[in-house]
């Protein structure tokens, strides 16, 4: 594993983060602590919590009272509901802090490092909700603020200052407005945490290939099917699939993990094996030529 600053505070996280959910909690209470032992000897110590659910929140605290904690980096999202039959989302002040509140009590962690909201939309997030954040901030219950989602409401919220840590979608097609919110939080010393870095857009060998292809018109009349050569797939992302010893969720995290801005990468896991799996990616350099594959079918579908 490897690991990068994260936050003016000078941390270090593991480039992987094991985000944990309402999936890591179908198989049970001790299978998901599993998965939490498992990303630790693979050397992850960043962590997510997808909601405030009280369930989830003292697995990970049980699972992690076993190791100091100022050695790893707990996350939680706020806004999301509390994972339960019937939450909805809640962007007040009162329910924020209820929420932490909650998680730090059932889980006993001390503190939650990075309170990151859930895609808040510009309505949603009042003025009186920033003021109990930064009062949670101000006495240690919550170490960084951040804001996570991908609609064009980020640029606004990152523009404010008022946020320590940028969630973004960040693959091998994201378009130039990820990018450049990408290198703006970069420019206001904001920690990046990437997610999706496996999109549905390429996860099978024919979307892959399709992905900015022209579509065909009224009655199938259009460009004309490729044929079956060996230069089929030319230009697109085909490659992803076809690459000896690399899968293509692989190459698209090995790809994330590339770009210095990018402090930690969130992985989800269902299994103790699949966690291990996925830990073995930063260890691994792109296999050559890989990286000019990528530029191509990234100006292929800027084209398109």
């Amino acid at each position: 594993m490897r690991y990068r600053p994260f936050g003016y505070a000078g941390t270090a996280v593991s480039s992987l983060t094991l985000s944990l959910g309402h999936a890591a909690l179908a198989r049970g209470f001790e299978a998901a602590q599993s998965l939490i032992y498992a990303g630790l000897e693979a050397g992850i110590n960043s962590f997510r919590l997808e909601t405030a659910d009280p369930v989830l929140a003292d697995v990970v605290g049980q699972a992690l009272s076993h190791v100091d904690r100022k050695l790893v980096s707990v996350t939680l999202m706020l806004g999301t509901g509390d994972g339960r039959r019937g939450s909805q989302r809640d962007f007040s002040a009162e329910g924020m802090t209820h929420a932490m509140d909650r998680v730090l009590h059932v889980s006993g962690l001390g503190h939650i490092d990075v309170a990151l909201l859930d895609e808040p939309e510009e309505q949603e997030l009042a003025q009186s909700t920033l003021q109990a954040l930064k009062a949670l901030r101000a006495s240690e219950r919550v170490r960084l603020l951040g804001v996570s989602g991908e609609g064009e409401v980020m640029d606004t919220y990152v523009s404010t200052g008022a946020f320590d840590v940028l969630a973004t979608p960040f693959h091998v097609n994201s378009d130039w407005r990820i990018l450049s919110r990408v290198r703006h939080a970069r420019e206001r010393d904001m920690a990046i945490l990437g997610y999706g870095y496996f999109p549905d857009s390429l996860d099978t060998p024919k979307k892959a290939e399709t992905v900015h292809a022209p579509k065909r018109g009224l009655f199938g009349l259009g460009r004309s099917r490729t044929p079956d050569t060996p230069l089929k797939g030319m230009g697109t992302f085909a490659f992803l699939h076809r690459t000896h010893g690399w899968t293509a969720e692989q190459i698209c995290l090995g790809y994330a993990l590339v770009d210095p801005s990018i402090s930690s990468v969130m992985i989800s896991a269902t299994t103790d094996e699949r966690v291990k799996d996925l830990a073995q990616v930063p260890e691994r350099d792109l296999p050559p030529g890989l990286p000019a594959q990528i530029e191509m079918a990234r100006v292929g579908t800027a084209a398109a």
